[in-house]
């Protein structure tokens, strides 16, 4: 009898958390846009010529040309962290039996896209004024914002990630010429062992 109801309980909880939190977010989705963000850092840094643009003028380090690249680039990084993240979530919620689009899928969206889109504002703004050294840093503070607000929607673990990247991207601001190699390690390294670590946790 204890057996049963232990077993009822666990059965309830499971779908209580099947209904209030993103359980279908896949560890592969932080492995492939961690090695987009590799391949993204990378080519950014060969486009400004070096890993700091060490012995460059400013002027010439984000020149017009170069910071089209860069912007092109960003756009390219986007279409596929975006692309591979929704085909390892759509993979695993079928293997889930579970529904994508739902109440708490609306939610976790939200929570995401206005810290996002907030800060994509305040980048926008930094091109205007040729501030682009700080552009780097923005990019992690506000993306881990939107990581840390959206944790209580999905995994816990999403929130040890939004910090790192909040923490580096403040660390990056300090450092104006070094925004590039911040970025790889953020949007790069550390979606991949984040995502590893939630792959091996949760599938």
């Amino acid at each position: 009898m204890n057996q049963k109801i232990s077993d009822d309980l666990a059965h309830i909880k499971s779908m209580m958390e099947r209904s209030s939190r993103f359980i279908s977010l896949s560890g592969l989705s932080g492995v492939g846009a961690g090695i987009v963000g590799l391949i993204t850092g990378v080519l950014a840094m060969y486009f400004t010529n070096g890993f700091v643009g060490l012995n460059q003028s400013e002027d010439i380090l984000y020149n017009s040309q170069t910071i089209s690249k860069l912007i092109l680039l960003g756009v390219f990084a986007l279409f596929f962290a975006i692309s591979f993240g929704s085909f390892f979530t759509i993979r695993k919620s079928k293997k889930l039996g579970l529904q994508i689009w739902t109440s708490t899928t609306k939610k976790i969206l939200s929570s995401l896209t206005i810290p996002l889109v907030v800060g994509g504002v305040f980048v926008l703004a930094l091109l205007q004024y040729g501030l682009y050294g700080l552009i780097a840093g923005t990019t992690l503070i506000f993306y881990g914002l939107a990581l840390v607000n959206a944790e209580k929607y999905t995994f816990s673990d999403i929130k040890y990630l939004g910090f790192l990247e909040i923490v580096l991207g403040c660390l990056s601001l300090f450092f104006i010429g070094k925004g590039l190699l911040f970025w790889t390690i953020g949007f790069g390294v550390l979606h991949i062992i984040y995502g590893i670590i939630l792959h091996r946790k949760y599938n």
